[in-house]
């Protein structure tokens, strides 16, 4: 999500750096951040940029900004107010115009009341805030990123995969997916590795279901031609026939589109 809001940015052309501050170590995570000057510390033999240096004119995208320790919360404030910091060991101020996009998995206005983040921290952040919904609430998703990652793996993998029969996609939809797209892609590159044809068929390579099928998560056939058809519509603003109308775009007879719009009960709205 951060890459895509990256490159539809006006700094797509610029780096983009990407910080965990959830691995970086406490004791490193300010100079990871912030730089540092020559002798700040031991072991600081030479001067340091700091991601956030890197990371100028473009976006920088601190994943995890929840686990940053309290007292460096309000360096990276000041950074987020000023557009300027200090390296660790240095008095000059260095300005930066970077573009800041924040991830956690963490409610952090409950973090706020318990004292574990700062409030205007928070505040500063919470600019444009994205609610990405887990993947088990967007089962319709998962056809298109099993043929992305099916089409992104397989030729580094040394497979040719082209087809992922039903079965399989019902089984990878019907699965809750606690740990959302990355365990879907991992999935994936398993069956693909034990793949032997063109055909990524279903076996013990996907996960066990917890549970049965929730109602509802796969749709019918009719279903998917009901809602097909009715956006096709929508788009045409109901025109059935003619070179502008709904026929036209789904290459069937306006005849047999009216026939179908009657057995799936598509009535055009008053």
């Amino acid at each position: 999500m951060a890459r895509a809001i990256h490159e539809t940015g006006p700094a797509r052309d610029k780096v983009m750096v990407t910080v965990n501050c959830a691995a970086l170590p406490a004791g490193v995570i300010e100079s990871e951040l912030f730089g540092h000057e020559r002798g700040a510390f031991t072991g600081a033999i030479r001067d340091k940029i700091g991601r956030f240096e890197m990371a100028d004119g473009g976006t920088i995208f601190l994943d995890e900004i929840g686990d940053l320790p309290v007292e460096l919360q309000a360096k990276l404030l000041r950074v987020l107010q000023y557009g300027e910091l200090e390296r660790v060991g240095g008095n000059e101020t260095v300005r930066i115009d970077v573009r800041v996009i924040a991830a956690t998995n963490r409610d952090l206005a409950a973090e706020v009341e318990q004292g574990r983040f700062r409030a205007d921290l928070f505040y500063r952040l919470d600019v444009f805030p994205i609610q990405v919904p887990p993947l088990r609430e967007r089962p319709g998703d998962i056809p298109l990123l099993a043929r992305h990652f099916t089409m992104l793996l397989g030729p580094r993998l040394g497979r040719k995969v082209e087809t992922i029969p039903s079965r399989t996609m019902d089984a990878l939809q019907a699965y809750s997916w606690p740990g959302n797209v990355r365990e879907l892609q991992n999935v994936l590159e398993r069956g693909i590795i034990l793949c032997r044809g063109s055909r990524l068929e279903p076996g013990e390579w996907l996960p066990e279901l917890d549970s049965p099928v929730p109602e509802g998560v796969v749709q019918t056939l009719e279903d998917l031609q009901r809602q097909h058809i009715l956006e096709v519509l929508e788009l045409t603003r109901w025109r059935v026939s003619g070179e502008r109308g709904a026929a036209r775009l789904l290459d069937i007879k306006p005849t047999t589109l009216e026939a179908r719009m009657k057995k799936l009960g598509i009535e055009r709205p008053a």
